[in-house]
């Protein structure tokens, strides 16, 4: 008999100013509590939130503060287009 672990809860924040930086870099990152802390914030902030466990698994590699990777633009591009067209879509309501 086998038993299903409930995994554990990640997460990882970032931040792009398209101005300053030549690429997103990780701003938080954590499991458990801290995960649960970087939802939590983000939540609050009407920051948006996207879903991708492997992605996730990608960037909790990277130290904070450090730009991620060539490898990763494409994966983290499409996250950012969908945070900047909820963006865009919350500004249209008054």
């Amino acid at each position: 008999m086998s038993a299903k672990r409930k995994q554990r809860e990640r997460a990882v924040a970032l931040e792009y100013e398209k101005n300053a930086d030549a690429a997103p870099r990780v701003t938080a990152k954590g499991e458990g509590f801290v995960a649960k802390r970087i939802v939590e914030i983000a939540t609050e902030a009407n920051v948006p939130i996207v879903e991708d466990a492997a992605l996730v698994s990608a960037l909790l590699a990277l130290e904070i503060g450090q730009e991620i990777p060539g490898e990763l633009y494409e994966a983290v591009a499409r996250v950012l287009a969908f945070v900047y067209n909820i963006d865009r879509e919350m500004r249209k309501r008054p």
